[in-house]
């Protein structure tokens, strides 16, 4: 459900009805799959990946990352899951699509969980990232 009980209620006073309800939720877990898919494809897509992350251990600005797998779900709007590279992975939240070319993702920012705690983004090459 997307719209907590008080939120249903402020917009059925501001009339708006259930179907409407259920087909805006409708609408929003749609496109939370999609976003789900292309971000997954995009690591799947990239033996390695770059980021703006800060590693304590790395001289480079934009660390290079092996990637092992990505596997997202959705949860009405919200696209999580976990995030593996070659020697260490992170829980992800808040997964998104930030630039594309020809419908494929080729700019992402996730938001990761435990060890890391902040959004960080990833590309197939530094450049993007500069």
């Amino acid at each position: 459900m997307l719209f907590d009980q008080r939120v249903r209620t402020e917009l059925h006073d501001a009339g708006v009805d259930p179907a409407t309800l259920r087909e805006i939720e409708e609408r929003v877990a749609a496109d939370a799959r999609e976003t789900a898919e292309r971000v997954e494809d995009f690591f799947d897509a990239h033996d390695a990946v770059y980021s703006d992350m800060e590693l304590t251990h790395s001289s480079s600005e934009h660390p290079e990352h092996a990637v092992e797998y990505a596997d997202l779900f959705t949860h009405s709007e919200d696209v999580r899951g976990f995030l593996r590279f070659d020697t260490w992975g992170a829980y992800v939240e808040n997964a998104r699509v930030l630039d594309a070319e020809d419908g494929e993702a080729t700019f992402v920012e996730l938001e990761l969980g435990q060890t890391v705690h902040d959004r960080v983004r990833f590309a197939p090459d530094r450049a993007r990232l500069e």
